[in-house]
């Protein structure tokens, strides 16, 4: 049977998460550890314990957390490392155009909602940690040109549109 024919014969369904899923994702990771976190809109630092893996980071409260408090996906975002006056052993995330990067967390009241990040800054505790995190991550970050090609034509869309 030809994969068009699977894929036509079997409905497409989302998988049913019992809790088993994110356990293996989290239970051999990239790499993970300790990172204080810039807020978006309050631009508070927050340790928060990091998980890398699947090409996407995810963010904990605290490392016996089940859920995370938030997930990056990694794909078309890039990695710089950059110099902050109140945090030292800083870096970044960002997306080449002026996007959101898409990323969802958890709320206070925990809902779950889309992130309005163009920039995620985190800080390591030496500078050993920011170089061996900004390595990792850009072995996992991922370009998808189609992206960029979409994100153009939003742009022009946007500026055409009355």
């Amino acid at each position: 049977m030809s994969l068009y024919d699977n894929i036509k014969s079997e409905p497409f369904k989302i998988p049913e998460d019992d809790g088993n899923d994110l356990m293996h994702t989290f239970f051999n990771p990239d790499k993970e550890g300790w990172l204080w976190k810039q807020g978006g809109r309050y631009k508070s630092w927050k340790r928060r314990w990091f998980i890398l893996n699947d090409k996407c980071l995810y963010y904990f409260e605290y490392t016996t957390d089940k859920e995370p408090r938030g997930i990056i996906p990694l794909e078309n975002i890039q990695v710089r490392e950059v110099h902050d006056r109140h945090k030292p052993h800083c870096f970044e995330l960002f997306t080449s155009g002026f996007e959101f990067i898409k990323a969802c967390k958890t709320d206070s009241e925990g809902k779950v909602v889309e992130g309005k990040h163009t920039v995620y800054r985190m800080s390591a505790a030496t500078a050993e940690e920011k170089d061996e995190w900004i390595k990792c991550l850009r072995t996992s970050t991922s370009h998808n040109p189609f992206y960029d090609m979409l994100a153009t034509r939003k742009k022009i869309a946007r500026k055409s549109s009355p």
